[in-house]
């Protein structure tokens, strides 16, 4: 049975390094013999110009169809002067909440290679391999009721709401713990416990389901002290289980940990395992059509949509194993490269990852 790739460009480098990816993607898809097929729509701020809106019904329909969907990233500053509710960012939002993409993987993964990279010493980042799984969509991020109003007094208030519901902690929490089953066997759930009660309940939940998966070890961190441990001692995690708006800002701090987010794929995935793949870095308007993205997080979120989506572990490994072969030969795009090294592009990194590919065949 044929299966249906959605592929979202977005905005900024999104389409330089979507391109790269759509080359690996149909390289695998041949030397694996994988029936795939491709379609491509608009999201984000290409979407506002195209079609007047961040989500629109034409991508909806497409993305409700597809088995996976491979996003390059969206937002930009020419869209800043929009109302928040119009932004490109909204259309992500929108999809997850439509697609129901509860669970947001995040792997933080030191190539050996890029050890130098971190901005930690390389003792306490080598071997890293941490993944956190962050609730994508409930919480503050989705809470209602939310806005700005004029108080009383005359003064502009903010307020948002945090909430989440049994049934939706129980769900990422049986994903973490199965996860973690699969892995070492360590599962830490991070929350605030000690002053929001919406963490309060969190805990007691997550304790709770802890009874089902007694081959996994669990414990319990508040936020800010997960937050010191990842910088202190990151190879203490396995997984990381916690709520959206924690997992967003702790994802992003591991990142670092690894030396660039140029580096870090994700996957969103539903009840399903349908998924929206990309990679963790931002649309990065600045470099935007100069030939100097790193198409590497974009090309491993593909690995993550075969192993996740589509059911095709080894075209995934394969791919993996191509990325360490570029970095072994030296291959570094400017946001990972060394002093003394000289930087490739976009392309040439696109075409180094496919050639590794191709020689891993003629080699099998």
């Amino acid at each position: 049975m044929t299966q249906r790739v959605l592929l979202l460009p977005g905005d900024g480098i999104g389409p330089e390094v979507v391109a790269q990816a759509e080359r690996v993607v149909l390289a695998v898809a041949q030397l694996f013999d994988l029936p795939l097929s491709l379609d491509t729509a608009n999201l984000g701020g290409v979407a506002i110009e195209a079609e007047g809106v961040a989500f629109p019904q034409t991508t909806r329909e497409k993305a409700l169809a597809a088995d996976a969907i491979l996003l390059g990233a969206v937002g930009g500053p020419r869209w800043d002067g929009l109302p928040a509710s119009e932004r490109p960012e909204r259309g992500l939002l929108a999809i997850r909440s439509a697609l129901d993409l509860f669970a947001n993987l995040r792997p933080a993964i030191l190539f050996p290679q890029l050890a130098s990279a971190s901005s930690l010493k390389a003792e306490l980042v080598a071997g890293l391999d941490i993944l956190i799984v962050r609730e994508l969509t409930g919480g503050i991020y989705f809470g209602e009721p939310r806005g700005i109003a004029v108080r009383e007094d005359g003064q502009r208030e903010g307020y948002n709401t945090y909430r989440y519901s049994e049934g939706e902690i129980m769900r990422i929490a049986r994903l973490a713990f199965e996860l973690a089953g699969k892995r070492e066997g360590k599962l830490t759930s991070v929350d605030k416990a000690n002053v929001l009660e919406v963490t309060q309940l969190w805990r007691e939940v997550v304790t709770g389901l802890g009874a089902d998966y007694p081959e996994v070890a669990l414990d319990h961190m508040y936020v800010d002290n997960a937050a010191m441990q990842l910088v202190r001692a990151p190879k203490q995690f396995d997984v990381l289980v916690t709520g959206n708006i924690f997992g967003d800002i702790l994802s992003d701090t591991a990142a670092m940990l690894t030396g660039s987010i140029g580096m870090l794929p994700s996957a969103s995935l539903n009840e399903q395992s349908k998924g929206l793949y990309e990679p963790v870095h931002g649309s990065a308007p600045d470099i935007a059509g100069q030939d100097r993205a790193n198409p590497l997080a974009t090309i491993l979120s593909v690995a993550m949509m075969l192993r996740y989506s589509l059911n095709a572990a080894a075209a995934a490994r394969a791919i993996e194993e191509a990325v360490a072969t570029v970095l072994d030969q030296g291959l570094r795009t400017a946001d990972i490269v060394d002093k003394g090294q000289s930087a490739v592009g976009t392309v040439a990194m696109g075409d180094a990852v496919i050639a590794a590919l191709m020689s891993q065949k003629e080699n099998s």
